[in-house]
Formats: structure tokens, sequence, C-alpha cells
């Protein structure tokens, strides 16, 4: 009888953890689904802080951590154009370039970012 007892309750806290891993991998509304959809949200939500050439920006902070906020180039917000993307620690924008921010990546390379006024 006491066998018996000990394989029902093995048998429920396994089953219990088999259900949890396949609800979690097949929820549509949480677990798996969930995690991705909020990554997939904070990647997007990132993007507009990662002009590449041709972009507008208005930037936020500029005399203390620059950040420049991707904007529509006809908008009334739009104070630069980005010019040019330099990769390297030590890089320096050219004199026909109003405006540079030095960017360092955890995740990649150094680089700076230059603008021309709009």
């Amino acid at each position: 009888m006491r066998g018996l007892i000990t394989a029902v309750i093995v048998l429920a806290v396994f089953g219990g953890g088999a259900w949890y891993v396949w609800n979690y991998n097949t929820d549509p509304h949480g677990g798996k689904a969930k995690a991705e959809a909020s990554q997939a949200a904070r990647a997007e939500e990132n993007k507009k802080y990662n002009p590449e050439v041709g972009d507008c920006v208005k930037v936020q902070d500029p005399k203390g951590e620059p950040l420049p906020v991707i904007v529509g180039c006809g908008s009334d917000e739009a104070q630069y154009k980005t010019g040019d993307k330099l990769i390297g620690a030590d890089k320096r924008c050219g004199s026909g370039f109003d405006y540079g921010i030095q960017v360092s990546s955890r995740r990649g390379a150094d680089y700076t970012l230059c603008f021309t006024k709009v």
C-alpha cells in the first residue's frame, strides 16, 4: 500500500511539472509567449534611440548625457540629421558636421554619430 501511495505522489509531481512546462511553452497569453512579446517590445522601443545615416533626430539632454531620438524629418521636433556613423572609440566628427555624440556599447564597437542641423 505504501508503494502505491508513493507512486501516486511521484506521478502527481511529475505530471504537474510536465503540465507546467507544456503550458509555459504553448499558452499564447503567458509564459514563453509573454516573455518573447516583452523582449520584442523592448527591441522596438530601443530602435528609436539608434539612428542610422539619414535619420532625423531630436537630442535629449544635449549638455549632459545626450540621447538621440529618431523623429520625422518634416517634424518640428527635428533638430539634426544623422550624417555619419564612425566606428571606433577615438573617432571625431569632421568640420562638416554641427554636432557629435560618442556612444559606448556593451555589446558591440564604440562609435560616434555625426549630425548636421536640419
